[in-house]
């Protein structure tokens, strides 16, 4: 089977062997056959490009399923346990049917819940990083599951310490078997929505009552309208989602920019803690210069400012930027990994060259080059 068949952007060869695993036992085996050679795990397919050329190694297919409350979470909360081969979705729509808050504004992401921490998904609002206690981890070349709080894994916008970035190997590098969220008990009825990011997503007052399902079914058009949910007869969705990642870049760079660039502050890190040897501190306490200012700029604003408009394609490509959106390069019928590829590189020529910014690409890349 050709890994084609297997992802949402619809390109890839096939490799050597695929391993289905429905069970963490079949997951740990699979992957202890697989760590001496070439491998790499599939979830949804869904933020993966991969070359036409056969992959000469293992693909293990995490499949596992299911999702269930648990104890341990503080009051007006309830813990939910839920595997790795879970579709997001699915458990996404049974949280918002429970009366469950922390993950509405997420709906419509494709994918698995395994995914989710490893570019610290979120949408409108809300972010994986807000509801995650932990994750249960196989480090490559071991075969046992290990539990880590959701502090240890360097969370950060779209990012964390598992995420492998392109051209850069992952500051832990492990499979995720497994994670766990702590969800507000909030109930099916409306209530006023207390984050002003989804109520200006929603276009919503801070006097407006929404239930849960509600918020989920605006924000499923939302994602719609952008081509952003999965739809066969649609091929703006035959993509990986948004290629590149909003960049991040400091507040002096981004007051060069023209000033309707949709831009957003970044939370800055705290203070470092200072300690000091009191058998010899002067008692002079040294200045701490504080980090320099960011934030996060559209890159969507940054490629269709570059000359890119929605629907763009290079002549003779089957590869095009989304009609609807030119944040996702999209696969318009039969086109090749390297018809991707060389799209997504003039991509980041232009906007290079318009303004000075490099954008990254956020899908996993599997022997292809930008």
């Amino acid at each position: 089977m050709r890994l084609a068949e297997l992802t949402t952007m619809g390109v890839g060869g096939e490799p050597s062997l695929i391993v289905d695993a429905y069970t963490r036992e079949q997951l740990v085996a699979a992957l202890a056959d697989a760590w001496e050679g070439d491998w790499f795990v599939l979830g949804g397919g869904s933020n993966l490009l991969a070359s036409d050329e056969p992959f000469d190694g293992t693909v293990v297919r995490i499949l596992t399923t299911g999702f269930a409350p648990i104890g341990g979470a503080p009051a007006g909360y309830q813990r939910v346990a839920i595997e790795a081969g879970q579709n997001w979705d699915e458990f996404v729509a049974w949280t918002v049917s429970s009366g469950l808050q922390g993950v509405e504004a997420m709906s419509g992401i494709p994918g698995t819940a395994g995914a989710a921490p490893i570019q610290n998904v979120g949408a409108y609002g809300q972010e994986i990083v807000q509801t995650l206690v932990s994750v249960d981890l196989i480090d490559v070349g071991s075969s046992v599951i290990e539990t880590v709080p959701a502090a240890e894994l360097g969370l950060g916008p779209r990012t964390s310490d598992l995420k492998r970035h392109y051209g850069e190997e992952p500051i832990r590098d492990a499979v995720i078997a497994g994670i766990t969220l702590d969800l507000r008990v909030v109930g099916t009825d409306p209530a006023p929505v207390a984050d002003e990011r989804i109520r200006s997503a929603l276009s919503l007052s801070e006097t407006d009552e929404l239930t849960l399902a509600q918020i989920r079914e605006r924000v499923l058009a939302i994602r719609a309208s952008k081509g952003m949910v999965l739809d066969p007869s649609d091929a703006d969705t035959r993509s990986a989602g948004s290629f590149f990642n909003n960049p991040i870049i400091a507040e002096a760079d981004a007051r060069r920019l023209p000033a309707e660039c949709p831009r957003w502050p970044v939370d800055e890190v705290a203070d470092a803690v200072q300690v000091f040897d009191l058998a010899t501190w002067d008692g002079q306490v040294p200045r701490v210069q504080a980090p320099a200012s960011r934030v996060k700029v559209s890159a969507a604003w940054l490629i269709e400012h570059s000359g890119l408009p929605k629907g763009f394609s290079l002549p003779g490509s089957r590869a095009g930027l989304s009609t609807k959106h030119t944040l996702a390069i999209t696969n318009r019928g039969g086109a090749s990994s390297a018809e991707i590829a060389e799209l997504a590189r003039y991509v980041r020529t232009r906007v290079a060259a318009e303004y000075g910014i490099t954008l990254n690409p956020e899908p996993v890349f599997v022997d292809v080059e930008l």
